[in-house]
């Protein structure tokens, strides 16, 4: 199954780089690939040297690899910048990747089954993750033909970060370390070592960002239509 996950992750990379080749405004292109690339070898070192998976660290291993995309995700959320990367996507085509969870889901149910992983970090337990993967294709396409609102996307978005937010907090907690405040039949032991710490390492933040693009591109449409008309000036 390691080498199964390790061609997702790469078939993942490969799907990133070409969106951004793609969409990107043309300064953006090269520092964001740059970017992507020096991102999946700074995950690998941390995976592969066991800097995750140490339960010793204080702050735990977990955090080296977390703490800058959380930063990153900010920074895309509050920035001009962050905007213009937002607008330069069809939403439609940031909800529709969000799709990639599913597979993500099927992976932690394997996970499960070999003994590395509890079952609430599944969705045989607390994890409802499944569920954002599965309407992802279908709001896309909803999007895509007007046939919702944008307000009923954004909230899409945001009941996806909620769920998000519940599998990786529940990631954390279950994982051996100072933070295991979590009991479990069996500790997450999965996201400590390669390939499966690109979970926390790229999907987990991938996911994250595509929502943060999604939100921003839908709140600038809403206040964009929701302005008043310029009058018009009589002849």
């Amino acid at each position: 199954m390691n080498t199964l996950f390790l061609l997702f992750a790469c078939a993942m990379v490969v799907i990133v780089a070409t969106g951004m080749v793609r969409y990107l405004p043309r300064p953006y292109k090269t520092p964001a690939l740059i970017g992507l690339v020096t991102w999946i070898a700074y995950g690998g070192m941390l995976g592969y040297a066991g800097v995750i998976g140490n339960a010793s660290l204080m702050p735990p291993g977990l955090f080296y690899l977390l703490a800058p995309m959380v930063l990153l995700v900010m920074f895309m959320a509050r920035s001009r910048m962050g905007l213009t990367v937002a607008l330069s996507f069809p939403t439609w085509l940031l909800m529709g990747t969000e799709s990639f969870r599913l597979v993500v889901e099927l992976f932690l149910d394997q996970l499960w089954r070999d003994g590395q992983l509890p079952k609430m970090m599944t969705f045989h337990g607390a994890n409802f993750d499944i569920l954002i993967g599965a309407s992802a294709p279908l709001m896309a396409w909803l999007l895509a033909s007007r046939k919702i609102s944008d307000r009923a996307a954004l909230a899409w978005n945001v009941l996806g970060i909620a769920m998000l937010a519940n599998v990786a907090l529940r990631g954390v907690l279950t994982a051996p370390g100072p933070l295991h405040l979590i009991t479990t039949e069996v500790p997450n032991t999965a996201i400590g070592t390669l390939p499966f710490s690109y979970i926390p390492g790229l999907m987990v933040p991938l996911a994250l960002l595509l929502h943060v693009l999604a939100i921003r591109a839908l709140r600038h449409r809403m206040r964009h239509l929701s302005e008043p008309a310029p009058p018009v000036n009589a002849a």
